[in-house]
């Protein structure tokens, strides 16, 4: 019988003349996964106003925070601001990859469970729509376990938090 078990490795492509392709995105995966997720996050910072007027959005945000019986609204605008900013750009880096991750993962688990679960998990649910941050959020959760990969600069400088 032959042995399937593949301690560790690769498991072999069913098409054999894929692997040399798998082989070269296998690395570059990572890379895209954290470029595609950091630049969403920063696109959604930029929509909403937090570079052209931080302090307005971080006002209406703590304001917003404080009328749904929020406590620490203020504290919690500026993290959002520094996870939607500051995080999303080293995430794309690769620089404090799972450091970074795991903030905007926390900010995304707030989102999900404090904001849109309680009004419904599908996005056609009036006042919901939990499902995409919630997806969103645990794909950033696998980076957060998985380190930044082999293009990021946590492997280029040799060490990660």
């Amino acid at each position: 019988m032959r042995d399937i078990s593949n301690k560790g490795g690769e498991p072999r492509p069913v098409i054999p003349f894929l692997a040399p392709f798998y082989d070269v995105v296998r690395d570059i995966s990572w890379l895209i996964m954290r470029g595609t997720l950091g630049g969403l996050m920063l696109y959604h910072a930029w929509f909403n106003g937090r570079f052209s007027d931080p302090t307005g959005v971080i006002g209406k945000n703590a304001q917003r925070y404080a009328t749904n019986g929020w406590d620490y609204a203020i504290a919690l605008s500026y993290l959002q601001f520094m996870s939607e900013t500051v995080c999303a750009t080293l995430l794309i880096l690769g620089l404090f990859t799972r450091f970074a991750a795991a903030a905007i993962a926390i900010e995304l688990a707030v989102i999900t469970f404090g904001v849109y679960w309680p009004t419904g998990f599908h996005f056609r649910t009036p006042g919901g729509g939990a499902e995409l941050p919630f997806l969103w959020g645990m794909m950033v959760f696998v980076v957060a376990l998985r380190g930044g990969g082999p293009f990021s600069l946590d492997r280029k400088i040799g060490w990660e938090l």
